[in-house]
């Protein structure tokens, strides 16, 4: 599947998907210091990474989507729309994550809410390990024999 929004030949989604993927990176290490004894700004701005994870996450959603929209071939479309359920399914993760801290005062979370971000992490991870792997035909991680002759030639 070749991507339909491009910026400077590059597809435009998966360079908005790192992004989130950062902040909310960002966010589980604030919270782990958090955790261990940092101070509560700490965990602030771990609240913070992952509402403007969120954001991003829907800048890039709606692009994953546009992507999914255009997708020429039903496997394409399948995969596409398959990395598309992913991403939301991450965003609405962290979402529900985030309306559970704003029930602190400190924004803070504790060791339960630590092990869903987590599991949020790993899901963003494979999802967009997915979208890479199998969205670009023509990216050399794809197909290994590519990958081969343009390092030979």
């Amino acid at each position: 599947m070749q991507s339909r929004l491009r910026l400077s030949g590059q597809a435009v989604q998966p360079l908005l998907l790192m992004f989130p993927l950062g902040l909310f990176t960002m966010a589980f290490l604030f919270d782990v210091a958090s955790l261990l004894g940092a101070p509560h700004l700490v965990g602030t701005l771990a609240f913070c990474n992952i509402v403007a994870g969120l954001i991003g996450g829907v800048v890039a959603a709606l692009a994953g989507g546009y992507e999914a929209a255009g997708a020429r071939s039903p496997v394409a479309a399948r995969i596409a729309f398959l990395s598309l359920l992913i991403d939301v399914g991450v965003l609405i993760l962290f979402a529900v994550l985030t309306l559970m801290r704003v029930r602190t005062a400190d924004r803070v979370a504790d060791s339960g809410l630590l092990i869903v971000e987590v599991l949020g992490l790993a899901l963003a991870a494979f999802g967009a390990w997915y979208g890479g792997r199998f969205g670009d035909p023509y990216a050399p991680m794809s197909r290994p024999e590519r990958r081969r002759t343009v390092h030979q030639g």
